[in-house]
């Protein structure tokens, strides 16, 4: 079983803080500054990685209005698939200057390429890992291309059976990706909580040994939380400055207090976890004076019975155990027990 991958340093695995992406997408509307401080905001929120998409609309569809290319539903319903990526793309030149950002800011970042030129650009930028959207999941000679880098790979399924993810996956370690996530996802935008079936991730990292993690395109941190106790290793949620930005992806977005409680909650979560354990916590200690136990209620004399009426179980915890009761009664004491003391067996016969 597949122990760890590692970006940048940082170990990203079931034994390690859950990995946060912030997804950068298309949440810049076309402003490289507000890219920019969305950048910012995820260093400060706590998340370990920004993700950009790489491509130009000519490299991802073709300039067509036949109803092929036309979106019938959802929030972008009636344009083109050529106009929403002309919409929503990040100018390649802007590549550059966000890479030396995010070095500036100590920021890892990496991006989804959709095609061969996309990986060069990235490769020539130095980008430290690569992710498969989940539309580009059979698209296994872009996946071979990317493998062939030896970078970490991080793969997305939405949409993806069985077959389609075994094919990527073998695909990706057949072409030399020895360092591979994959992120179970449900791409709708925005996803039902209802439809994540978050015991897939565990599922994922079992069925095809790799580190499994989450896509989560829900529009609350519920999901992402939860899915740290099925295995998740990896967050990856959309980012923006406002849902009511305006642009093809805020709407799905959560928000800078919003990242930056994901950070906070899915470590917790994952400290949570633990192991199987029984054993008492060092927290339980000073609580464990106050469990119950055996003591007398009245002045007992030495040599009087123990009954009902002159001995209790009750708070605190420092005399006999409350399973002794039925033993104790009808004994005798071998000694004076002044009201309000903890029975002991040497005061009894």
């Amino acid at each position: 079983m597949m122990k760890y991958v590692e970006i940048n340093n940082r170990r990203i695995g079931k034994e390690y803080p859950p990995y946060i992406i912030a997804e950068l997408s298309a949440n810049h509307n076309g402003d490289i500054e507000r890219a920019f401080s969305i950048m910012e905001c995820a260093k400060s929120a706590g998340a370990d990685a920004l993700k950009i998409q790489s491509y130009t609309p000519e490299t991802i569809t073709i300039d067509c209005d036949k109803s092929d290319f036309v979106i019938e539903d959802g929030l972008w319903k009636g344009r083109t698939l050529f106009d929403l990526y002309q919409w929503a793309h990040m100018p390649w030149e802007w590549h550059k200057p966000l890479f030396d950002r995010a070095r500036a800011l100590n920021l890892t970042l990496f991006s989804t390429p959709f095609d061969k030129t996309a990986v060069d650009l990235l490769e020539d930028l130095n980008a430290p890992a690569f992710k498969i959207a989940s539309f580009e999941v059979i698209d296994l000679p872009l996946i071979a291309y990317v493998a062939s880098t030896k970078k970490p790979m991080i793969i997305s399924t939405g949409m993806a059976d069985k077959s389609e993810i075994a094919e990527a996956v073998e695909t990706a370690r057949s072409a030399g990706c020895d360092d591979l996530i994959v992120l179970h996802c449900v791409s709708s935008y925005p996803a039902l909580a209802s439809d994540y079936n978050l015991k897939t991730v565990k599922d994922l990292a079992e069925r095809y040994d790799v580190i499994a993690g989450l896509s989560d395109h829900t529009v609350s941190n519920v999901t992402a939380i939860s899915s740290i106790a099925f295995g998740a290793s990896v967050i990856e949620k959309h980012v923006t400055l406002s849902r009511s930005g305006g642009g093809p992806d805020d709407s799905f977005s959560i928000e800078p207090e919003e990242i930056k409680q994901l950070c906070i909650d899915t470590k917790i979560a994952w400290e949570s976890i633990g192991k199987v354990s029984y054993a008492r916590s060092s927290g339980e200690e000073e609580s464990a004076r106050f469990r119950r136990s055996l003591y007398a209620v009245k002045d007992i004399t030495a040599g009087e019975t123990l009954t009902e009426e002159n001995i209790r179980s009750i708070r605190p915890g420092f005399g006999i155990a409350p399973k002794y009761y039925d033993e104790v009664i009808g004994k005798k004491a071998t000694k004076a027990i002044a009201y309000g003391t903890a029975l002991s067996f040497d005061s009894i016969g």
